[in-house]
C-alpha cells in the first residue's frame, strides 16, 4: 500500500490542478516531472521521455491526419452545403410531425460523416436550425437536445479525430476503427430519431407540424444535388482507406482537397475562408497535439511510479470477473468525461485501461485485437456523452454561445437527459452485441 502513495497522490494533484483553470497541456507535464523528481526517478528518465515525444509525437506520419482532418471539417462547415441540406430535409420532413427535429437529426448523421468535428457540427446546427425550430413552436427543450445530441455525432461517425487519436494510442488499424464506428454510429443516430417519434406521437405539441414550408423547383433534384457533395466526400474519405488505396493520412488530405473544391463550386472559397480555416485548424492541432506530449510525460512518469501497477491491483482486489472490470473503467470514463474533454480522457486513461482490458477473458472468441478495437469503440461512445454532461459538457455551451437568451443554460441541461439516456442505451447495446462493432471490419478485412 506504502508504494502506491506517490502515484495516487498525482493523480489526486492532477485533479486539483485541472480545476485551476491552468492549461492541460502544462498541468500534464509539469504534474509528471515535479512527481519524477519527488519519487527519485533519474534524470535520464526524463530523457528517455523527450526521446519518446520526438518518435511518438513529433515524427508520427498518422497523427498528420488531425489537421488535416479538421482542415476538412473547417472548410467544409464554410461551404454552405449544410444550409442547402437542411432547407431539402425540411422540405422534404418538415410537414410531418416532429419531421423538423427528425430532418436535424438526419443532417446531423449526414455532416458528422463529413466534418468529424463537434464544435463545428453542433455551432452550424444551432445557428441553421434552432431559429426555425423555435419559431415553429418546437419545446425548447427538444430543440436543443436534438441538436446537441446530432452534432456530438461528428466525434464518433468517420472521419472522426478521436478515433484517429485513439488507433495511435492502442496500436489499433484506424481503418478497422473507422468502419466499426459505422454501425454505433448509426445506431445512436437511429435511436434519436425513434425518440423523436416517440415524442411525436405522445407529445404532439412539442412536435409541431412546419407551417414555413416552400415548393419551388423539384424536392427529388434538390435532395440529390444537395446529398451528392457529401456522400462524395464521405466515400473519398472512407472508401479509400476501406480498399487499401490510401491510408488514414493520405485519405485525409484527399478529403482536405475535395473540401476546397466543394466551396469553390458552392462560391464559397476565398482568401478570408481560406484564412479562417486554416486558423482554426492551427488552433485545434496545437491544442491536442499540445495534450499528447503533456500525456505522455505524465503517463510514462505514472507508470515509472508503479501507478499502472497501483490500478491493476485494485481492480484485482475486488474480481468482479470481466464484464464487472469493463463495467467499473467505463464508469469510470463516463465520470471523468463530466469534468475532463476527451482529448485528456484518451491520453491519460487509455494507456492504463488497455492492457487490463486485453488480458480479460469475456467468453466471446475474440482475438486480443478484436478485444481492443470493441473496447476502443466503447470508450468512443462514452467519451461521446463529455460532451453532453455538465457542468463542462462543450456541446451544452456551444449551443449557449449561439442561442437566443431565452434558452437559458437550464433549458439545455434539461433537453439533453433524455438523449444522454440515450446514448447510454446504445453502449449498453455495444457491450452485449459486440458484433455490432466488428461485424463491418470483419466483412470487409476478413477475420
Amino acid at each position: 500500500m506504502i508504494e502506491h502513495i506517490i502515484p495516487l497522490a498525482m493523480v489526486l494533484c492532477l485533479l486539483g490542478a485541472i480545476f485551476s483553470g491552468y492549461p492541460v497541456t502544462f498541468v500534464l507535464g509539469g504534474i509528471g516531472i515535479i512527481f519524477a523528481i519527488i519519487g527519485g526517478l533519474p534524470f535520464a528518465f526524463l530523457k528517455i521521455g523527450v526521446s519518446r515525444i520526438y518518435a511518438g509525437v513529433i515524427e508520427n506520419w498518422l497523427l498528420l491526419a488531425v489537421p488535416l482532418f479538421v482542415f476538412m471539417g473547417s472548410m467544409l462547415d464554410k461551404s454552405g452545403l449544410a444550409q442547402n441540406l437542411l432547407y431539402s430535409l425540411e422540405r422534404a420532413l418538415g410537414r410531418k410531425r416532429g419531421g423538423l427535429a427528425i430532418s436535424v437529426a438526419v443532417l446531423g448523421i449526414i455532416m458528422a460523416a463529413s466534418t468529424g468535428i463537434v464544435g463545428a457540427s453542433v455551432v452550424m446546427l444551432s445557428t441553421l436550425a434552432l431559429p426555425i425550430m423555435l419559431r415553429e413552436k418546437y419545446r425548447p427543450e427538444l430543440a436543443v437536445g436534438t441538436i446537441a445530441a446530432s452534432g456530438t455525432l461528428g466525434i464518433l461517425i468517420p472521419p472522426s479525430i478521436m478515433l484517429v487519436l485513439v488507433g495511435d494510442i492502442l496500436q489499433i488499424s484506424v481503418g478497422e476503427l473507422f468502419l466499426g464506428a459505422i454501425i454505433p454510429g448509426l445506431l445512436l443516430g437511429g435511436l434519436y430519431i425513434a425518440y423523436i417519434i416517440f415524442v411525436a406521437l405522445t407529445k404532439p405539441h412539442h412536435t409541431p407540424v412546419s407551417t414555413s414550408q416552400s415548393s419551388e423547383g423539384s424536392l427529388f433534384l434538390a435532395l440529390m444535388k444537395d446529398l451528392v457533395a457529401p456522400l462524395l466526400l464521405i466515400l473519398t474519405v472512407l472508401g479509400s482507406i476501406a480498399t487499401g488505396t490510401a491510408t488514414p493520412t493520405e485519405a485525409a488530405g484527399l478529403g482536405a482537397i475535395c473540401a476546397m473544391i466543394l466551396a469553390a463550386l458552392n462560391g464559397k472559397l476565398s482568401r478570408k475562408t481560406l484564412s479562417d480555416c486554416v486558423r482554426e485548424t492551427g488552433s485545434t492541432s496545437a491544442m491536442i497535439l499540445g495534450v499528447l506530449i503533456g500525456a505522455t510525460i505524465f503517463g510514462m512518469v505514472f507508470k515509472g511510479l508503479k501507478g499502472d501497477r497501483m490500478i491493476e491491483n485494485a481492480i484485482l482486489h475486488f474480481d468482479l470477473g470481466a464484464y464487472g472490470t469493463l463495467g467499473i473503467l467505463l464508469l469510470l470514463i463516463f465520470v471523468m468525461g463530466f469534468f475532463l474533454e476527451w482529448v485528456e480522457i484518451s491520453f491519460i486513461v487509455l494507456p492504463l485501461f488497455a492492457p487490463i482490458v486485453a488480458a480479460l477473458d469475456f467468453g466471446l472468441g475474440l482475438s486480443q485485437q478484436q478485444q481492443l478495437l470493441w473496447f476502443a469503440m466503447l470508450v468512443a461512445v462514452n467519451l461521446q456523452t463529455s460532451f453532453l454532461t455538465p457542468p463542462f459538457g462543450y456541446s451544452l455551451f456551444y449551443i449557449k454561445g449561439v442561442a437566443p437568451p431565452e434558452i437559458t443554460i437550464r433549458t439545455i441541461y434539461r433537453g439533453i437527459i433524455p438523449f444522454v439516456g440515450l446514448q447510454l442505451a446504445g453502449l449498453l447495446m455495444l457491450v452485449i452485441w459486440p458484433g455490432l462493432v466488428l461485424w463491418v471490419p470483419n466483412a470487409v478485412f476478413g477475420n
